[in-house]
């Protein structure tokens, strides 16, 4: 039997892009979840507060726009946010095929409790903001060019 050595073989678990990804997203939810627990949200549903937090009033196909998620995973996460209180959903007047989403009282004030998030992320990362600005953005990049044809 040969063996290979890891750094030689293109196949090997540690030489791939894709794991190192997986695995760290992974350990980021992880992370993520025992964050979110006291607010009682799940990731998906914190990407989705964020996006109303940062512009209120927005349709769900911008919001599943901005998240790169379809109506169809989004619509199930919306309506369970609404179920909690945290917003609220509406047909347009302008549009009637459009469904609306509004943060509510609740919503807006969930805002205050989630903004010491990030920070406690920086902190469990052990990155200086400047390693994680530069992070995201060669992951942006990696995920532009990814979606290009």
């Amino acid at each position: 039997m040969t063996t290979r050595n890891n750094t030689d073989d293109a196949l090997a678990l540690e030489s791939q892009l894709c794991f190192a990804l997986y695995s760290t997203q992974l350990a980021m939810n992880k992370l993520y979840r025992s964050l979110l627990r006291e607010l009682e949200l799940t990731y998906p549903q914190y990407l989705a507060m964020m996006v109303l937090w940062q512009r209120d009033r927005q349709t769900v196909s911008e919001i599943g726009e901005q998240l790169t998620l379809d109506s169809a995973t989004l619509t199930p996460l919306l309506k369970r946010l609404e179920a909690a209180g945290l917003v609220t959903r509406q047909r347009s007047r302008q549009d009637e095929r459009q469904v609306e989403v509004a943060l509510t009282d609740q919503g807006r004030a969930l805002r205050d409790r989630a903004e010491s998030i990030p920070e406690s992320v920086g902190c469990a990362s052990q990155c200086t903001p400047e390693e994680a600005a530069g992070l995201r953005d060669a992951l942006h990049g990696l995920r532009r060019r990814l979606d290009t044809p």
